[in-house]
């Protein structure tokens, strides 16, 4: 009980840290946005990269989405279904302009983090009886996560010159981050495997997912209703 008070303190300490600095788009990368012109490729591809790594909200997502996953096409399956999702959001939203709101959008992020955190502990099959497929899951709010990424690009007005192939460049860049942080992570987490110690790494690990998900669900939401 002790050491799952100091998982919830710890998650408080270091997600009070990672919304402090916030990983939307700095003042260096805003000014290179809204004054490139024509295609710049490989910026974008390196905009990209940057953005998923110091996207925390996605990253905690996807550790909780391979927490559990042994097999190597299972890892596959769901991490393309997450990039469907949100590839198919991020371009559709930039180039049709579909306005969100970026406070709900987050929300919503930080609620996938929570679920996937309540979902490897059993929290649905215990509390409430069923539990929802996953795969199903995992690509919807692989959908928000583009959303939430097509929001921080509309917020600096991206220019249209060379904005298709910009927007693929960026788009690569977020899969090639996401594939650099969670080789890391299934790393640690496959070393852990053998340690007696696993279980209770597990149970805390996905505890710090929930109360992650409180803390980004609740500050986007506080956000939303006091702006």
């Amino acid at each position: 009980m002790v050491s799952f008070f100091k998982v919830i303190l710890v998650t408080l300490a270091l997600v009070g840290t990672a919304l402090a600095e916030a990983h939307g788009v700095d003042d260096n990368t805003r000014s290179f946005l809204q004054m490139n012109t024509g295609v710049q490729f490989v910026p974008f591809l390196y905009i990209g990269a940057k953005h998923m790594i110091t996207g925390y909200d996605h990253i905690l997502f996807l550790v909780g989405v391979i927490f559990f996953l042994y097999r190597s096409r299972d890892v596959l399956l769901y991490v393309s279904l997450f990039t469907l999702g949100h590839s198919i959001t991020l371009l559709t939203g930039v180039l049709a302009n579909i306005q969100v709101n970026a406070y709900l959008i987050d929300a919503i992020i930080g609620l996938s983090v929570f679920y996937k955190g309540f979902d490897n502990l059993g929290g649905f099959k215990r509390l409430l009886g069923f539990q929802p497929d996953t795969r199903a899951m995992v690509l919807i709010f692989g959908l928000f996560h583009g959303f939430g990424l097509a929001t921080k690009l509309q917020e600096v007005h991206i220019p249209e010159d060379g904005l298709v192939t910009n927007l693929i460049a960026f788009n690569i860049g977020v899969e090639l981050g996401q594939f650099a942080a969670l080789a890391l992570v299934l790393l640690l987490i496959s070393a852990w495997r053998h340690s007696s110690t696993f279980g209770r790494f597990a149970t805390l690990t996905n505890a710090g997912l929930i109360a992650a998900g409180v803390i980004l669900t609740g500050f986007q939401l506080t956000g939303y209703f006091t702006s």
